[in-house]
């Protein structure tokens, strides 16, 4: 999943690409998200999962064209770290993004994806 009309402009194409409209909603994109991932898990029934869960997909970010709040990209992060847990397939984060002109917005964002990690899996 990524922003249809962000950097890169032109996208190396992969197998599964999800390109978003500019502004989609928490709901929108979640909705995508639980829709595609756990097929693609059962099919693909990977032995580790890579993710980026970076939080320019939040509103405030000044380079994301998304429009996330705090909380959404939050539940984006459980959905994924759950899956993973549930299908026992390790993971890992890598941190992205982050230009929203408040930092603690920042600092929130990339410190939940750590807080669910811990609460999942320790």
């Amino acid at each position: 999943m990524h922003g249809k009309h962000n950097y890169p402009f032109k996208k190396e194409q992969s197998d599964l690409d999800i390109a978003l409209d500019n502004n989609i909603s928490d709901a929108a994109y979640l909705a995508i998200l639980q829709d595609t991932l756990p097929k693609l898990i059962q099919e693909v029934n990977p032995d580790f999962i890579y993710y980026l869960c970076g939080v320019d997909v939040i509103s405030t970010d000044k380079l994301g064209k998304l429009a996330l709040t705090v909380a959404g990209c939050k539940a984006g992060d459980q959905l994924v770290l759950q899956l993973c847990k549930t299908n026992h397939i390790p993971v890992m984060c890598s941190m992205g993004g982050g230009y929203s002109p408040e930092i603690k917005t920042i600092i929130e964002a990339h410190a939940n994806t750590f807080r669910l990690a811990q609460e999942l899996f320790f």
